[in-house]
């Protein structure tokens, strides 16, 4: 007899673990956390004003690109993002995601394109001022220029608006809102000698003064911290809210969508009463993980999205998976009750789902402690997919797959086989085959 070494095996082979037994408490614990995420979602709202941590991709911000060259070459560089990231973190940003990019750049028609490693900033603030640089930035002007009789200063944007009875000049008011932390534009001739003539009707001096954007505070925030590097902004656009809500509204649609392909897929793959189960796991996955990033906070982009959406895929090949198993053993095993043929089918792939739901783990775990950025975000939906995919699919599937079989597909009721009289039995047309009526006995007999 072959010694079979038993530490070969994850799981002793001929497992039998009840699960069928077990399957209401599962199904009710799954019911109230399911309750217990949506609610945290409505608590976010309250506390903190938002449903979940929304990044620039649905709240709006603004996105900058950058490229990076050496100041002694000239040539371009390529920048850890890590470095860029603490540097923007270090003075006070918030919020920000920073990714890699390249593009080509052909500056010499007759020369071939120049490979750029780049950057991609993306922030929700839209302006480079704070509400308190506003008023540090006001307060400085109204002070020092008070011999101008300054009648109103306002911020509009990125331009403050001064009305005053005497002029002030650009060159006048920059070392003033330098020393509030903002870097003004110089004024083109044009505007300069705009400024310069009074209002006819009010004899006001009206001044427009521009500070710099964004992209320009964090290029010279990044040009301090790396040494002997040229930063220079590519590109520099902002994203609207109204562009945000309707991201955030096709990615909800996306997610709607993809559980109505996964019935109708399910219900041509196998049949009608396979999808329900796959649909309520699917929407409890979902959830789940929805659940888990409103709880943690984490940062909610469109990368998450498409993380949910892989753990969605991921959750519905488990389960079918387990769906076919069951289906080649009623085949097989006819003489079973649908609970028996659950359990055994279940624990005839539990190995397998294991060993693969262990693999992806590890996988998008290494990703979540090692990564940064969109990566760390991506496998952080995964973690937590994994988990919850591999519980719905064999504690939630599969339990509504049983109910509806019982309910609707389990053959006429068995109190009125097993009560029927013996004579109406046997003039039945089914007369012809085996019937345990026509065993002589007093009672009647079961067919369990």
């Amino acid at each position: 007899m072959t010694d079979h070494h038993k530490f070969r095996y994850l799981l002793p082979p001929g497992n039998n673990f009840a699960f069928v037994a077990k399957f209401k408490i599962w199904i009710v614990i799954s019911v109230l956390l399911m309750c217990a995420a949506v609610g945290v979602l409505f608590v976010n709202k309250a506390v903190r004003g938002e449903y979940m941590n929304w990044t620039t991709d649905f709240k709006g911000g603004t996105e900058i690109q950058y490229a990076f060259k050496s100041k002694t070459t000239h040539d371009y560089a390529k920048v850890d993002p890590g470095k860029v990231r603490d540097t923007l973190a270090k003075a006070g940003e918030k919020d920000i995601d920073v990714s890699e990019i390249d593009w080509d750049e052909k500056l010499d028609p007759d020369k071939p394109a120049k490979r750029v490693e780049g950057m991609i900033v993306r922030t929700p603030r839209f302006s480079a001022l704070r509400p308190e640089d506003e008023a540090k930035a006001t307060a400085a002007i109204d002070k020092k220029f008070a011999d101008r009789d300054i009648s109103k200063s306002t911020w509009s944007g990125d331009r403050l608006f001064v009305r005053s009875k005497k002029a002030i000049t650009n060159a006048e008011a920059a070392p003033v809102l330098q020393g509030a932390g903002l870097d003004l534009k110089p004024w083109a001739p044009d505007e300069a000698q705009r400024y310069a003539q009074p209002d006819e009707g009010t004899a006001e001096y009206t001044q427009v003064f521009s500070i710099w954007g964004i992209d320009r505070q964090y290029q010279q925030l990044l040009e301090k911290a790396l040494d002997g590097t040229e930063v220079i902004v590519a590109q520099s656009y902002g994203v609207g809210a109204k562009a945000g809500d309707k991201l955030r509204d096709d990615a909800v649609k996306s997610i709607i969508y993809s559980i109505f392909l996964i019935m109708l897929y399910l219900a041509f793959r196998f049949d009608v009463r396979y999808a329900p189960g796959a649909a309520f796991a699917t929407i409890h996955d979902a959830l789940m993980v929805i659940g888990v990033f409103a709880v943690t906070w984490m940062d909610v982009s469109l990368v998450s999205v498409a993380g949910l959406l892989t753990v969605m895929g991921y959750s519905v090949n488990d389960t079918v998976i387990v769906f076919d198993r069951i289906r080649e053993n009623q085949a097989k095993l006819k003489d079973k009750k649908i609970e028996r043929i659950i359990d055994i089918s279940i624990n005839e792939m539990l190995v397998r789902t294991i060993l693969t739901s262990s693999t992806v783990f590890a996988t998008t775990l290494i990703m979540n402690i090692f990564g940064t950025g969109l990566v760390k975000n991506f496998a952080f939906a995964m973690n937590v997919g994994v988990i919850v995919g591999t519980y719905s699919s064999i504690f939630l599937a599969a339990p509504i797959f049983m109910w509806i079989s019982q309910k609707y597909y389990s053959g006429p009721a068995p109190a009125r086989r097993r009560f029927a009289p013996i004579g109406a039995a046997s003039a039945s047309p089914d007369a012809e085959e085996p019937s345990e009526s026509s065993a002589p006995s007093s009672s009647p007999s079961s067919e369990d």
